[in-house]
């Protein structure tokens, strides 16, 4: 039987693939059939996963998503290897937490650049070549995913950084839609709420567990394998008339009509 989730031979970049949900959707894209371009700022952790990877099938590029010189340099590098982009995971992000009144210009403008503007770029230029594809007749010319959070939806205590950015990652989500969607392609939001990643340490710890679980209707935060998996799913053909959604993937903590 046919697997509607195979991405076999699809050529799918992931940023901030090197830990967390970025490295989990990796790894479950190539256990779906994938090629895989593992974006990180960290080199040694999108080394590691292309060394565990089998047949050669991670193409490891270290660098920073909010530089467009290195954004060109990795569609030129996915293109010479796979010759076609067919899926963007838009993950990279970073936190900086302060509250309203104390935030710096510099803590506002660090997290924007990667997790908005940086996110803005690897949209345009992989969008670029999916509309290239459409144009040469492809049937499927490409899905982008985009990371946001719940923090967008609602606002987070101590990141209104953080929530402008995730906040924008729908907007974008939308507009791509409307201009690439009667084109082929789609593109949709993740929301997650609380998973078990590095970044989400602090919240998980002793002081903030019991009032982050209480939020939550399934009474658990989730793991970093059950994020993945509606990620790859909407990259598939399984999710093929679908676009210009936000699925909140948090046990239930954001519940909307």
């Amino acid at each position: 039987m046919l697997n509607p989730m195979s991405l076999q031979d699809r050529a799918i970049i992931v940023t901030g693939a090197g830990q967390g949900i970025g490295r989990a959707v990796s790894l479950l894209a190539l256990e779906l059939g994938a090629h895989v371009i593992a974006v990180d700022r960290n080199q040694s952790a999108v080394e590691s996963l292309a060394a565990e990877a089998p047949g050669n099938r991670v193409l490891p590029l270290a660098g920073d998503v909010s530089d467009p010189i290195f954004v060109d340099a990795m569609m030129q590098a996915t293109l010479t290897r796979h010759a076609a982009v067919h899926g963007l995971v838009n993950n990279a992000g970073i936190t900086r937490p302060a509250m309203i009144k104390k935030m710096t210009l510099d803590q506002w403008n660090e997290v924007l650049k990667v997790n908005q503007t940086g996110a803005f770029l690897c949209l345009q230029a992989a969008g670029r070549q999916m509309l290239i594809q459409a144009e040469a007749g492809v049937a499927s010319p490409g899905a982008i995913v985009n990371v946001s959070s719940n923090a967008g939806r609602h606002g987070s205590i101590g990141q209104i950084n953080y929530s402008a950015a995730k906040s924008a990652m729908l907007g974008m989500t939308m507009s791509a839609t409307r201009e690439w969607s009667p084109k082929g392609l789609r593109i949709n939001s993740v929301c997650f709420g609380m998973v078990e990643t590095p970044m989400t340490e602090t919240v998980r710890g002793e002081k903030f567990r019991d009032a982050a679980v209480a939020r939550i209707p399934m009474g658990r935060w989730a793991k970093v394998e059950e994020a993945a998996t509606p990620v790859c799913f909407l990259l598939s053909e399984a999710a093929s008339f679908i676009t210009g959604q936000h699925l909140s993937i948090d046990g239930g903590a954001f519940l909307a009509a």
